[in-house]
């Protein structure tokens, strides 16, 4: 099974792109993640840190629209919201849509927006993007709240109470460790890599991958040439992004690594991973460096599925 944490491929939609069609550019359209043997991805709500309140949230809603557009075009597609409709629909070979937002902005200061985006069949929230919001710091900034602000405190535990994934990719040093103090449930880095292989504050410390194995989570090694190598020219390869993924199961566990692909958002890929098409060089490789298809199996996307069912079940009991 292969499930992918975040793509961006929402933003492209609102750009005319078909993705019912297999396009000359573009990381992701339905033709491409069926050749890449892909079952499901997270698809990311992405508002700009500099968009205003209101405008973030007509954006946000746009971005669903459309979603909802593209698979009744494709017509073998779903809005899908846990593991067992995700099983069900690669039962049937439908491909699973799962939604997430990338900054918390479109819900503004308000857990009712919050629940009605869950209503809508958002099950993640990334809690910042490139700059401090009214929920939190960010990795870009980080100056704002020390951390998760009050509300911020209050959305994650709205989060619990839902059984949405509190996501800290994006998000300061500082708010992550709140995340794991305050949060009821495991939380997940949809889209990060390892800090100590690459520098970038955007990435996780060891610190972190422990903590965040000792609370039961989640981390999908990002792509994006420049969060993989200090040094990114030429791009590195899927050597480099299988250095992450050893990286981060050495720290945190066989059981808390996935993808997380970040496609439609980076604006260059690794070599020799074009698109999402490609995934499957990716495992292969993977076998032949001597992970058994279990393994494989886990990183691929049942982790992933696997720490979504254990949020739905904290929620039950928060």
């Amino acid at each position: 099974m292969v499930y992918d944490s975040h793509v961006d491929t929402p933003s492209e939609l609102l750009r005319s792109r078909d993705i019912s069609i297999d396009n000359k550019s573009g990381h992701v359209d339905f033709p491409k993640l069926r050749r890449g043997g892909v079952d499901g991805s997270f698809f990311a709500l992405y508002t700009s840190a500099e968009t205003a309140p209101d405008a973030a949230t007509t954006h946000a809603m746009e971005m669903i629209a459309a979603v909802h557009d593209a698979i009744k075009k494709d017509g073998k597609a779903r809005i899908t919201v846990s593991p067992a409709q995700a099983a069900q629909n690669r039962e049937e070979g439908i491909f699973s849509v799962f939604l997430g937002m990338e900054n918390g902005s479109p819900i503004q200061e308000s857990l009712s927006l919050l629940r009605l985006f869950h209503h809508l069949g958002v099950r993640y929230l990334t809690l910042t993007h490139n700059g401090d919001n009214a929920i939190a710091d960010s990795a870009a900034q980080g100056n704002t709240w020390g951390g998760l602000s009050p509300f911020g405190r209050e959305v994650v535990a709205q989060m619990n109470r839902l059984g949405m994934m509190v996501d800290i990719s994006h998000a300061s040093d500082a708010t992550f460790f709140d995340c794991i103090r305050y949060s009821k449930a495991p939380i997940v880095a949809t889209h990060s890599c390892c800090r100590s292989l690459c520098g970038h504050r955007r990435n996780l410390t060891d610190d972190m991958l422990r903590a965040l194995a000792g609370n039961d989570g989640y981390v999908g090694i990002n792509f994006y040439p420049f969060f993989l190598a200090d040094d990114a020219k030429p791009y590195p390869g899927i050597g480099r992004i299988i250095e992450h993924i050893d990286h981060a199961v050495e720290i945190c566990g066989i059981d808390h690594v996935g993808i997380g692909s970040d496609f439609d958002g980076i604006e260059v890929t690794p070599t020799g991973l074009d698109d999402v098409s490609a995934l499957p060089l990716l495992f292969a490789e993977m076998k032949r460096r001597g992970y058994t298809q279990e393994q494989i199996d886990k990183i691929s996307g049942g982790n992933l599925m696997d720490v979504l069912d254990r949020i739905l079940k904290c929620s039950e009991s928060v």
